[in-house]
């Protein structure tokens, strides 16, 4: 068994408060679950209205899948427009 791990930082311009974040992380993240059938949370920057810091997990036996579609979901975030993608980390454990 293989667990691979997105660890994904967001700018979000634009953003003037905790609410308006809050709606952007939420929609974002359950897209992300039902597209690409990962666990998904906010799990850094929650009191900043302007940075999130995104969790991502997915379980698999095949370590290029596994990278292949975190990747996936790095590139969907970037082509969402809900954020900048200021760092993202990819590790997969075994």
């Amino acid at each position: 068994m293989q667990i691979g791990v997105l660890e994904v930082r967001l700018d979000l311009p634009g953003v003037h408060s905790l609410k308006g974040k809050r709606g952007i992380i939420k929609g974002l993240l359950a897209r992300i679950r039902q597209r690409f059938e990962v666990a998904a949370a906010e799990v850094a920057h929650q009191d900043r209205h302007q940075t999130a810091g995104l969790g991502m997990a997915v379980v698999g036996n095949d370590v290029a899948l596994l990278q292949r579609r975190l990747q996936q979901v790095v590139t969907f975030i970037e082509n969402s427009g809900q954020g900048v993608v200021v760092d993202y980390r990819v590790d997969v454990i075994s």
